[in-house]
């Protein structure tokens, strides 16, 4: 049989068939819009979180406590055997190709100010944090190179604490209590959004060494150390291993790289898109069942159109051929269809949710437009058989 003669008839089936070729056809179309939905939701969601992540750079390497890694960070956070300190920063500094270091400490406080108070989240830094982490200073100055050690109590504003303290009223030199401790106001960070969920507006800046004794902790949280644009990392790396390393006698850190853990994370969104993307194909199992039943009904109702056809000298494999197109088309139409509504449907999810982080992944696209043809090709194999094996004489003998 010729392809325009098998591609006339097949056309001509579904066509004469229009609800049967809808229904049979609807199964796919929800599987398929399903996987490009989630998937869209799941890639969105990937890019996002690692744009948070490189808004920073990648020319970073964060170096904490303990040595058991965990997503660049380490379970030993608060309970190394020596624990990381301000000493151990500022010898990170003479390294070759180190531009910036900066000790970090986190935790929580009590903030007041003009009689007003709030519970923030409270970072100590180094005067290289703000240069480190691509943060701008929009009023005054960031914390300035003291005595790393005995630093003055100098306060800087996230732009929403400001905000919050202030209102309107210049911030700059006033004083204000954190904890139960007495600082000054010295600048005031521009906006810079949140990350991950984090507002890193909404918080205040002091010196490292001032919040170990605000949350009376002997170590730091993290050491970052910011390298020059093109520099060796490995080397970068390995310098820092050397030296802390000589200073606590053994390796009890955790040294990691900001592509590390970026590509760690990005390995993990993956993994979870992927996850939800099979979810998603599980509909496609209904649409498989849906274009099974019909094309077997399908060879029951055209029993005599077989016979008459193996009458007129259609061989077994031109029969066979035959019901095998009419299941891929079925399905590659509701394939089609399925990636026009789930598209549409990412497309209405972001427009009507602005925070819903929503991205066209052309790999799941073309991979569940393949699988459709797939399902319907696997589907249509045994009723696809069974026409072609019906004895002509019986199959005529049924009109």
């Amino acid at each position: 049989m010729r392809w325009p003669d098998l591609i006339r008839m097949t056309s001509g089936s579904v066509a004469a068939q229009r609800t049967r070729a809808v229904l049979t056809g609807l199964g796919i179309t929800v599987g398929v819009a399903a996987v490009v939905l989630l998937t869209s939701i799941g890639e969105g969601v990937h890019r996002f979180v690692l744009s948070e992540f490189t808004q920073f750079g990648t020319n970073i390497i964060g170096i904490n406590p303990g040595t058991a890694k965990t997503m660049g960070g380490s379970i030993g956070v608060f309970g190394s055997v020596r624990p990381l300190t301000i000493d151990d920063s500022e010898a990170l500094r003479h390294l070759p190709f180190v531009t910036a270091v900066s000790p970090i400490v986190q935790g929580n406080a009590e903030v007041e100010a003009l009689g007003r108070k709030r519970r923030v989240t409270v970072y100590g830094t180094g005067p290289d944090f703000a240069n480190a982490f691509r943060f701008d200073v929009a009023q005054g100055t960031y914390l300035p190179p003291d005595d790393a050690r005995q630093p003055r109590s100098l306060v800087v504003l996230g732009a929403k604490m400001a905000r919050e303290l202030y209102g309107d009223r210049n911030a700059l030199g006033t004083n204000l209590r954190v904890g139960s401790e007495r600082y000054r106001v010295i600048g005031v960070m521009a906006p810079k959004g949140t990350m991950v969920g984090l507002d890193l507006d909404d918080t205040v800046f002091i010196p490292a060494a001032r919040s170990l004794e605000l949350f009376n902790r002997d170590g730091l949280f993290e050491i970052d150390v910011l390298y020059a644009e093109g520099a060796p990392v490995d080397e970068v790396s390995s310098g820092i291993e050397r030296v802390l390393e000589a200073r606590h006698g053994e390796v009890d850190f955790t040294v990691t790289t900001q592509q590390e853990m970026i590509d760690t994370l990005g390995g993990v969104l993956s993994v979870l898109t992927f996850a939800v993307g099979a979810l998603g194909s599980i509909s496609l199992l209904v649409g498989a069942v849906g274009i099974f039943t019909i094309m077997t009904i399908g060879v029951r109702e055209r029993t005599a159109e077989i016979g008459l056809l193996r009458a007129l000298g259609a061989q077994r494999e031109q029969i066979l051929g035959i019901f095998l197109a009419e299941a891929v088309v079925l399905s590659l139409l509701g394939g089609l269809a399925g990636l026009v509504i789930g598209g549409g449907g990412a497309w209405l999810l972001g427009q009507l949710v602005s925070k819903l982080p929503v991205s066209f992944s052309p790999f799941f696209m073309a991979l569940s437009a393949g699988l459709s043809v797939l399902i319907g090709l696997i589907a249509g194999i045994l009723p696809a058989m069974r026409a072609s094996s019906l004895d002509p004489v019986e199959a005529l003998r049924d009109e």
